[in-house]
């Protein structure tokens, strides 16, 4: 005795592990601006003293790091970590090169180095400025 045989089914077979059956793109694997967030807050950390690198590299860190957060947490992308430490290596960087801007402000505004800017004016030899530059910092340090 035989076992009765049925027509072939019209469903297909089940979608392959990782594919979408609804054709919807699957998230990518990887997050550009986490990694530009990373690259960008490292540098704005070890170029905080030229200013301008420390500013303008820790903002952008800041900014694609955010955006980098946001895309991970909205599932378009991984790398949320990533994106974090990013963002606070350029925060870091940021506030590093403020304190040397602000530090800067002040002594290139101060009595003291007045006093050396018209020293050095007075100056007529190589001896002559090296004592102002000896009393600008015995000023400074005082």
């Amino acid at each position: 005795m035989s076992l009765p045989s049925y027509p072939d089914s019209p469903y297909s077979a089940p979608p392959a592990a990782g594919h979408d059956p609804y054709g919807g793109q699957p998230p990518a694997r990887t997050n550009g601006f986490a990694v530009a967030a990373l690259v960008l807050g490292l540098l704005a950390c070890l170029f905080f003293w030229t200013i301008v690198g420390g500013l303008l590299l820790g903002l952008l860190a800041v900014v694609f790091g955010v955006i980098a957060a946001l895309r991970t947490r909205q599932g378009r992308a991984p790398r949320r970590v990533m994106a974090i430490v990013g963002a606070a290596f350029g925060a870091i960087g940021l506030i590093g090169s403020a304190i040397v801007l602000v530090v800067a402000i002040s002594v290139f505004d101060s009595q003291e180095f007045k006093d050396f800017e018209s020293c050095m004016d007075r100056a007529n030899g190589q001896a002559a400025e090296d004592r102002c530059m000896e009393d600008f910092v015995d000023e400074l340090s005082n």
